[in-house]
């Protein structure tokens, strides 16, 4: 059985995942994977590879730092150890073609493919919680938006979700009451939407004729628009904890950036 150690100066799963992508080439082979992680002193080197020399093996290893990467080669190689060094050539190479140092920061690609990661599971939730689907996962939510239809609900989902945040939305329909679970959720998490009735109605009519239906229904109708919102600020009243925010002519970035705000400062209408 051959060992490998995989030194690394953060968790260890980029050089694990060359190494493996390597060892596909190699068919019917005992190999033996050590990973020694978030090496990040020269203390830490030597301890490791002092274990390594118990039970010897090829060492790769990952480490941004140039002189802790020319230390363990040092030191490697004063245990008769083989070491590879297998990013400070690519980082050389990277910054004579592109002109600027890295960062060397160690885990960096390990925190943006946790970023990555975190946005699509949002957005995967935000998708299955859409106009008031799937009721019973609404305290999963870290943002929950209530409002009449056409205030912009779902793209302020979707917008959100793609900076990270599980969001679910919940159509307010006049003369049916919203599901038993809107009121079980954090009320700090709940964000109602307001906007003037005459935006609304505009919004409404544009929406009809793009689809060719007779924008003279109710749904179109200013009365029946204002008692929609009605309905809604009577909601609203009823849970002075939530936050309300007027979306009338802003941007799903303007509302967003509010929402995020008022996240952030605690602000309440």
């Amino acid at each position: 059985m051959q060992r490998i150690y995989l030194f690394s100066d953060a968790t260890g799963e980029t050089v694990e995942r060359v190494v493996r992508a390597a060892l596909t080439q190699f068919r019917n082979v005992d190999v033996k994977l050590h990973r020694m992680s978030r090496l990040r002193t020269r203390e830490d080197i030597s301890n490791s590879l002092d274990e390594a020399a118990k039970q010897p093996g090829v060492i790769f290893y990952t480490l941004v730092d140039n002189e802790l990467a020319q230390y363990l080669y040092n030191e490697a190689n004063l245990r008769q150890l083989e070491a590879i060094d297998l990013i400070t050539p690519l980082l050389y190479r990277l910054a004579s073609l592109l002109g600027i140092q890295p960062q060397k920061e160690p885990g960096l690609l390990y925190q943006l493919n946790s970023e990555y990661y975190k946005r699509m599971e949002a957005v995967d939730f935000t998708v299955k919680q859409d106009d008031g689907q799937e009721p019973r996962n609404l305290h999963k939510a870290d943002i929950v938006l209530v409002g009449v239809s056409r205030t912009s609900k779902t793209p302020l989902s979707m917008y959100l979700a793609h900076k990270g945040y599980k969001v679910a939305n919940v159509p307010l329909v006049m003369g049916i009451e919203p599901p038993s679970e809107l009121y079980q959720v954090d009320n700090s998490r709940v964000v109602g939407l307001m906007i003037d009735a005459q935006r609304l109605v505009d919004i409404r009519t544009a929406r009809l004729r793009n689809m060719r239906q007779n924008p003279r229904g109710s749904y179109a109708d200013y009365q029946r628009v204002e008692e929609e919102l009605d309905f809604c600020r009577r909601i609203y009243r009823k849970h002075p904890q939530w936050q309300v925010i007027d979306v009338t002519n802003k941007s799903v970035e303007e509302s967003a950036a509010e929402i995020l705000r008022r996240f952030e400062t605690g602000i309440k209408d």
